[in-house]
């Protein structure tokens, strides 16, 4: 066993940030599934959304928060995020970020859908990962950090699963988690006093995705496995525009070019988006899929096409310099030909439920950056708002961590493999890995029906009996330890979409196209589990 003062499970901006900001006084372990690199955050196109010069405001920022968020985004929660915005940017400027500035020297700020004023501090079009690269080499030379790569968060270990522990009144209390080594296949035990789940969102349970491979939904599947519970979970953002090309692998065009004069054209060259909203190509996400989403469906289209070509060279260049060579190298000069476009899942706006210190309903559990449901982003997240989340949670967590006396962690109990054998064949996590990724682009996508969602329902409680048979029997391995958080995650967003009986944000049902007067979040509780089934009536698992 392993024992560490904070154990972060998850690699990129929110887990990092915190990370950095407690290893002074803390003893801090990093869980990284793959490299450290291997993050959504180090994916990141746009940038950072804050309030940096006169011509803006906190106000307007935080009504624009609003206005994208539907009527859901806790204000409370709002107001502190945008309020901390510069106080954000400053600590990463401390920390060496090269953002990308005017030519006298003052940082340039972007503009994108959703949003009134230019506030979108960028690092030309690759914010993500010049912040990732920073933060991560100063976690590789703390002393105090130990990172280990390669390594799969298995289960939570709290007080209510290990016998004959009981936590101070009864509280459920996280002791730490069982962790796959990905190169010994062994799985490991590590304490801590306090867990943080900052393991990204769940995007890879869709088809097409501008997640990394990664983005299984670990976090939110192993909270809510443990007890707590989950809001909003039906609030997927497609994102509008992914490259559309067989050897792309889902490679992100990033909102900042139509907020730089990006025009969305039918093959024919004619525009769309003055048909669908005022705002045009500006408004927010999920008004610009749902269009897109249309046209395609409505004329049979495999993509529809975004148009920067009458910018010239330089500007491109200077503004979309990985953009411009990722297309060149599929043959797509983005400066002479519009660029072939299709949404994609790209965020999840739910996840497990926090206060504004990012603590869950399990003592000493936090979570933190996608995988939480704060309550900022409301039905639908406004662009650049999430890594300015991560960075003001991350270091509200870390403030409330610093606040507790170190205490000794408990001994707890290894792993138990006594009763399972090596998988003789693999190809039943391969193949029900494709058909959940596939009926849910079909059945929980952009636009949703009662049938569709029931049948959905159906398919993911047969393959989860199927899988639960699988994991019961055999070692586990990192493919099955994700596909069956994805399963989970699936059936939490199919039972969060039937709940809502309403059209609002990124939730759109043809069969209740009408908002209701006053709004609730979908909180979905464990031990209301069996009840919402039999309200869905849903086909229910083991």
């Amino acid at each position: 066993m392993q024992q560490f003062d904070v154990l972060i499970i998850g690699s990129g901006l929110a887990g990092l940030s915190l990370a950095l900001r407690v290893a002074a006084n803390k003893k801090v372990c990093v869980i990284s599934k793959r490299k450290i690199h291997d993050s959504a955050s180090n994916w990141a196109q746009g940038g950072i959304a804050a309030v940096l010069n006169n011509d803006d405001s906190i106000e307007a920022h935080i009504q624009d928060t609003l206005i994208a968020g539907a009527g859901l985004s806790d204000v409370a929660v709002t107001k502190k995020v945008v309020a901390q915005g510069k106080q954000a940017i400053d600590w990463l400027l401390t920390q060496g970020v090269n953002f990308t500035r005017e030519p006298n020297n003052s940082l340039h700020l972007t503009r994108e859908g959703g949003h009134s004023h230019r506030r979108i501090i960028h690092a030309a079009d690759a914010t993500g990962n010049a912040v990732q690269t920073t933060l991560a080499e100063k976690v590789r030379q703390h002393p105090n950090i130990t990172l280990l790569e390669n390594h799969i968060a298995v289960d939570l270990i709290t007080t209510q699963k290990v016998k004959g522990m009981s936590a101070p009144s009864h509280h459920n209390l996280c002791l730490g988690c069982y962790v796959l080594d990905n190169h010994t296949g062994k799985v490991m035990t590590i304490a801590a006093q306090n867990t943080i789940l900052a393991t990204g969102g769940a995007g890879k349970v869709y088809l097409y995705t501008t997640n990394p491979d990664i983005s299984t939904g670990d976090g939110i599947a192993m909270a809510w496995r443990a007890g707590c519970r989950v809001a909003n979970m039906e609030f997927i953002q497609f994102h509008p525009t992914c490259l559309y090309h067989p050897h792309a692998k889902s490679f992100l065009i990033s909102e900042a070019v139509r907020g730089e004069g990006g025009l969305l054209k039918l093959p024919d060259g004619t525009r769309f988006m003055p048909d669908h909203d005022p705002r045009e190509e500006l408004a927010p996400r999920d008004v610009v899929a749902r269009a897109i989403d249309f046209e395609m469906k409505k004329r049979g289209l495999d993509c529809v096409y975004l148009d920067i070509s009458h910018q010239p060279l330089e500007f491109i260049q200077a503004h979309f310099p990985n953009i411009y060579q990722r297309c060149l190298s599929f043959g797509i000069d983005i400066s002479k030909t519009p660029i072939p476009v299709v949404p994609a899942a790209h965020y999840t706006c739910g996840g497990i439920m926090t206060d504004d210190k990012g603590r869950t309903d399990i003592n000493n559990l936090y979570a933190i950056g996608e995988t939480a449901c704060t309550g900022l982003h409301g039905a639908n997240r406004l662009a650049s708002n999430s890594l300015l989340e991560c960075l003001v949670f991350g270091q509200a967590a870390a403030e409330d961590i610093l606040s507790q006396p170190t205490q000794a962690v408990a001994p707890l109990p290894f792993w138990d493999e006594s009763r399972v054998t090596d998988a003789d064949e693999e190809v039943l996590i391969t193949h029900t890995w494709d058909e959940l990724r596939r009926f849910m682009w079909n059945y929980v996508g952009i636009v949703r029906t009662d049938k569709r969602l029931s049948r959905a329902l159906h398919r993911i409680h047969m393959l989860r009996n199927e899988v639960h048979e699988f994991y019961s029997h055999f070692r586990i391995s990192n493919d099955l330890i994700e596909l069956r958080n994805l399963l989970q995650v699936a059936e939490l967003i199919v039972l969060s979409a039937m709940s809502r009986k309403e059209s609002r944000g990124l939730h759109y049902s043809k069969d209740y196209p009408n908002q209701e007067a006053d709004p609730v979040p979908t909180i979905l509780e464990p031990s209301n589990y069996f009840s919402l089934l039999d309200s869905t009536h849903g086909h229910q698992p083991h």
